[in-house]
């Protein structure tokens, strides 16, 4: 490479964007919460267990790895099917796949102040790099009011 190639720095939620539109069928659903970002991703992940409180279409971990910034771990949908999910996580980004699920969760602070969520996620289309569109921005908005709801509450342990 050349140091003459221009670089760009993009916040999470920017990198968010811009991986969910090379998926097809990936939609990103975004909220922006007055409250600082520790505190929203304290919500969102804390010690990782709070993933399937923050997530609805999640009832449990059944397990969990990390080794630096990659993640695996085993979950269940509250349809009672598991997913065995690895990917990147660092504090204000997580990407999850497993072969049939994919999950992204970003938040950024915003220039005026408090954080910006986005999300997507899906199901994923066995043999293709798509999603099926059925319910993701729907799914996201329920998790983004459960998220609000949770923020309103009384201070995270």
């Amino acid at each position: 490479m050349t140091d003459y190639w221009p670089t760009a720095e993009l916040d999470t939620v920017r990198r968010l964007r811009v991986l969910a539109a090379g998926i097809p069928g990936a939609a990103v659903t975004e909220r922006v919460f007055d409250v600082p970002l520790s505190q929203v991703w304290d919500f969102m992940w804390g010690d990782g267990r709070d993933f399937a409180v923050f997530q609805t279409d999640m009832t449990s971990i059944d397990w969990m790895e990390r080794n630096e910034d990659q993640l695996r771990m085993l979950v269940r949908s509250r349809w009672g099917m598991r997913a065995y999910l690895q990917g990147t996580f660092r504090f204000g980004w997580c990407w999850l796949q497993s072969r049939f699920l994919l999950i992204g969760m970003a938040a950024a602070p915003e220039p005026g102040g408090g954080t910006r969520v986005a999300l997507t996620g899906g199901v994923r289309i066995p043999g293709r790099a798509a999603l099926v569109p059925i319910g993701v921005r729907r799914e996201s908005t329920k998790s983004l009011n459960r998220l609000e709801v949770m923020l309103q509450s009384p201070p995270h342990p």
